[in-house]
């Protein structure tokens, strides 16, 4: 998935020149650390579509910065599909963006479960006319399956992306 970055860019511009309108986009990290938002800040011209970051990785931030609600966090957890719903949402509003991707999981050794295994993830993406989780299980160490998760993060976003396009062709 090298250079997944590059090809959103792309799609943003596309878009931008079919709609008159430049998608913006905003992150809501945990797992990963900030590693999504490094990738997409990595291509030259993103700060016309980026508009920054949340590394929420503690229950506590995401309940009081990114709105997730305690009752989430309680029923379901830290790492679940509506914490990472909830993550989306809850960027998409702070960083006032048109898209925002998250994600929740247990990266390494420490944390898990039988439940919840190291490498299991939730990625989130929240935009106007849609909200989404994806459940993933990376194989790796802590350190792949934090890159694992990040470009599956972006692929996410990519396939949004063609979606859109493909509605107003």
């Amino acid at each position: 998935m090298a250079e997944i970055e590059r090809e959103i860019a792309e799609l943003l511009r596309k878009h931008q020149a079919r709609m008159g309108k430049l998608l913006t986009l905003g992150t809501a990290e945990s797992a990963t650390g900030g590693r999504i938002a490094d990738k997409i800040t990595n291509v030259p011209g993103s700060s016309d579509y980026y508009k920054g970051s949340i590394v929420a990785y503690s229950s506590e931030i995401k309940i009081k910065v990114l709105g997730v609600k305690n009752t989430t966090i309680k029923n379901y957890g830290a790492v679940s599909p509506q914490t990472a719903i909830e993550m989306a949402e809850g960027g998409r509003k702070l960083l006032d963006v048109d898209i925002c991707i998250s994600d929740t999981g247990i990266a390494g050794s420490s944390g898990t479960t039988p439940k919840k295994p190291a490498g299991l993830f939730y990625l989130g993406l929240s935009a106007t006319n849609a909200s989404l989780s994806r459940e993933h299980r990376f194989p790796g160490d802590r350190e792949g399956n934090k890159r694992d998760a990040t470009d599956e993060a972006l692929n996410i976003l990519r396939e949004y992306l063609l979606q859109c396009l493909s509605k107003i062709e």
